[in-house]
């Protein structure tokens, strides 16, 4: 009796030791707040200048459009080039109106409460029609 005593106290003794080596590892401490706000900065940044630059070349390219129109002689075929000239004018207007707003707005104006990281810019979806029941 003894025996079995001793032989299932060794038992729990080394089945909880082998427990107690197993125990998992402490998740990773999530990332300073300030670290992530700096990346979020420094990406905002490279949009930024991305954007300015884009800017830049539409209206290089804009300015090439208006000099050729006006060396086109075909009043048909020069109205049709100045309807491209004046929808070009509007998106690259727009555009450079966006990077403005943008940068005014800073990093966290983009990204505030409720605002999503990815898919729609815009913040709360908005909500279903509601259903009409008959009475």
């Amino acid at each position: 009796m003894h025996r079995r005593i001793s032989l299932l106290a060794v038992t729990l003794l080394l089945s909880s030791l082998a427990f107690a080596q197993t125990a998992p590892a402490p998740p990773p401490p999530p990332a300073p707040p300030m670290r992530h706000h700096k990346m979020m900065a420094e990406m905002h940044q490279k949009h930024m200048d991305a954007m300015k630059a884009d800017v830049e070349k539409m209206k290089a390219s804009l300015d090439q459009l208006k000099a050729n129109v006006d060396k086109i002689k075909d009043s048909s075929e020069k109205a049709r080039w100045q309807t491209n000239v004046d929808m070009w004018t509007v998106m690259v207007g727009h555009m450079e109106q966006m990077s403005k707003h943008m940068e005014m707005m800073g990093p966290d104006g983009m990204m505030g409460p409720g605002m999503m990281h990815h898919g729609e810019m815009g913040g709360h979806a908005a909500a279903p029609p509601a259903e009409t029941k008959p009475q």
